[in-house]
C-alpha cells in the first residue's frame, strides 16, 4: 500500500485517519494542505474516484467567497480547488487510483 493523507494539521477527522494507519503500522505519507495541495493530476484521479462533489466542502466561508454553489463546469470547480486548498473536505486519502474523502475506516479495512 502507498498511503497518502492529504488534510490539516488542525482537521480532526485528519488526526483520526493518521491514528488509524499508525495503529495498524501502515505507513502513510501526510501532505497539509496549508502547505502544498494537490496537483493536477493527483486531484482528477481522486475525482475520477470519488466525484467533484465530495471535495468541496460547502461548509467553509471560502466556498461562498468563491462563489462556488454558482459555478457549474467541472474544469472551472477543478481550477478553484488546485488554486484554494482550503475549499477541501479532508482528509483525502489516496491509495494508488484509489480514494476517500472523510474519515472511511470501512473503505480503508478493504484496502489491506
Amino acid at each position: 500500500m502507498n498511503i497518502q493523507i492529504f488534510g490539516t494539521k488542525k482537521c480532526f477527522d485528519t488526526k483520526k485517519a493518521e491514528r488509524y494507519f499508525k495503529e495498524r503500522r501502515i505507513k502513510y505519507q501526510f501532505i497539509d494542505l496549508n502547505i502544498k495541495g494537490l496537483s493536477k493530476r493527483e486531484l482528477q484521479g481522486v475525482r475520477v474516484a470519488v466525484g467533484i462533489a465530495k471535495l468541496i466542502d460547502s461548509t467553509k466561508k471560502e466556498y461562498k467567497t468563491l462563489n462556488l454553489d454558482k459555478i457549474r463546469t467541472m474544469e472551472m470547480k477543478e481550477e478553484i480547488l488546485l488554486n484554494n486548498p482550503k475549499v477541501y473536505k479532508t482528509p483525502i486519502v489516496r491509495n494508488g487510483n484509489k480514494a476517500t474523502v472523510g474519515y472511511d475506516p470501512e473503505t480503508w479495512n478493504s484496502w489491506e
